[in-house]
């Protein structure tokens, strides 16, 4: 059966068990690794070089690399690989707890990128370069291009710039992803020609990943299912959230800013980006598209409501339940999608130019629409600013999603100062909690303060704020601050895990 997806027949003898293709990666080595957001990472040979490391490690034996992917793994990779010390950097984005604690407390060292922005890297020689590739397949053409599965994320250039490359031909993944793919790699600066993606449904490269087929150095057969994603369905406030949106995009499109149709969505990862996509199906928008990069249980849902025409991404992560409902059926959604490498898929340029209306999820915002995506308290790393930064600078429409409160109100999302800023207040229009929604557009800081607390603060916290700002406008200054109390709710936090004094949890 392996041999019907390896079209190619000379590559059949370079079949070998994962563990003699783990062999080819060695102590220093860059290593480029298929996967993004959890689906269409290759499963077999990572496992293979995490239990090598772990037996390295017991003997004091070096066994370290760099490991570079499209965003973060599944199927327990990271931590698994973490676990074994095997890792001594690593590069864009992770969202594993085991990972993080050892990238926290020192051991590896992460490096936090906007995900259009590490194949450029690779590519100008500032990263890299890349030793091995080792890129899950649904097949291999008879040309020996390499046909990607429910990813695509930096598989292409990891496989174009690697010395060598090792595919895991993955026989869970359904051949009918086939043809799903649009592999485009832009040419060299500084003769670089436009990108000619101009609508989400623009085809524009190839359905497989082109190398000379020798560099293909090992080819493993694994048989595991990408991980289910673990977002939760739609609550309450997650609607509220939704319903401040629809409201939005109806008010802007009674002034005639935009049209029933909107222009091109996009969604972040996680729950309550997935549940705020869901509030569509019940709007009176139609005829929708979308240019992500991460493809959720929402798109499917808005494709069988009848809602979406097109979706764009560069990989596809689901529930359990939506993965045994879509898959079986993937060939009848196929002409209506595409997966890209990301750097096609958060390409600024073209997310500028087709008017992407972009919605991200927050950690936490302060009062002037300053966003911390990633750093719990400042310091503590969460998952990586991801790909936000690339739609926020970028998109028509910057959408900043988050619940007002969190530990059941001993924390409020929105604070005096973020104690960490991935986003400006100039990259941040919109800012929505389950309160309301707060539309920064052409405000000065002092406004933007006042409608905030007005429309996105929970009670418990909007007199503290409040009082904030009137002591910091006395003081003066175009956007005011209290500057040696500005980060004291963090400072509270983390000395008595709440954020005010005598703070009293919320009923949630």
């Amino acid at each position: 059966m392996p041999h019907d997806r390896i079209r190619l027949g000379q590559l059949h003898e370079k079949i070998v068990s994962a563990e003699a293709a783990a062999d080819l990666i060695r102590d220093g080595m860059i290593v480029g690794m298929s996967g993004f957001t959890r689906a269409g990472e290759a499963k077999a040979v990572p496992l293979a070089l995490a239990a090598r490391a772990k037996a390295a490690h017991a003997l004091n034996e070096p066994l370290k690399i760099t490991l570079i992917t499209g965003a973060s793994l599944g199927n327990d990779l990271d931590k698994q690989m973490a676990e074994a010390h095997l890792l001594s950097r690593r590069i864009p984005f992770q969202s594993d707890p085991a990972l993080r604690k050892a990238i926290n407390a020192g051991e590896v060292m992460f490096v936090d990128q906007h995900l259009s922005e590490t194949v450029e890297h690779l590519r100008t020689h500032m990263l890299g370069p890349i030793d091995v590739a080792v890129i899950e397949a649904v097949g291999i053409t008879a040309n020996g291009g390499i046909i990607p599965t429910t990813s695509v994320g930096n598989s292409a250039t990891f496989a174009i710039l690697a010395e060598k490359v090792i595919v895991e031909i993955n026989l869970t993944q359904p051949a009918e992803l086939e043809g799903l793919h649009d592999i485009y790699i832009p040419t060299r600066r500084p003769f670089r020609e436009p990108i000619p993606v101009v609508t989400p449904e623009s085809r524009v490269g190839l359905p497989f990943i082109a190398i000379p087929p020798e560099k293909i150095a090992a080819i493993v057969v694994s048989r595991k299912l990408d991980s289910a994603s673990n977002v939760l369905p739609p609550d309450g406030e997650t609607a509220a959230i939704a319903g401040h949106l629809m409201q939005f995009l109806e008010h802007e499109v009674r002034r005639g800013r935009l049209t029933s149709r909107l222009q091109p969505l996009q969604a972040g990862i996680g729950t309550i980006a997935n549940a705020v996509m869901h509030g569509f199906i019940a709007s009176p928008f139609h005829d929708l598209t979308m240019y992500s990069e991460v493809l959720q249980d929402s798109t499917f849902d808005l494709f069988d409501a009848g809602k979406l025409n097109f979706a764009s991404g560069s990989s596809i992560t689901l529930s359990k339940a939506k993965h045994d409902a879509v898959m079986p059926r993937i060939a009848d959604y196929k002409p209506r999608l595409i997966l890209r490498p990301q750097e096609i898929s958060n390409h600024p340029e073209i997310i500028r130019r087709l008017g992407i209306i972009g919605i991200n999820t927050a950690l936490e915002f302060d009062i002037y629409g300053n966003v911390n995506s990633t750093h719990v308290g400042g310091t503590q790393m969460m998952n990586g600013i991801g790909g936000s930064g690339d739609f926020a600078r970028n998109a028509y429409l910057s959408v900043f999603v988050t619940k007002s409160i969190a530990k059941g109100g001993a924390l409020s999302s929105v604070v005096p100062m973020v104690s960490h800023v991935d986003h400006t207040e100039h990259d941040v229009d919109i800012l929505i909690t389950e309160q309301g929604l707060a539309d920064l557009r052409e405000l000065a800081p002092r406004e933007r303060a006042r409608l905030i607390i007005a429309h996105c603060v929970h009670p418990l916290y909007r007199d503290a704020l409040e009082d904030y700002v009137a002591r910091a406008g006395a003081r003066g200054g175009h956007t005011p601050h209290v500057i040696e109390e500005a980060l004291s709710w963090h400072v509270r936090a983390r000395e008595t895990g709440a954020m005010l004094p005598g703070a009293v949890r919320a009923s949630v």
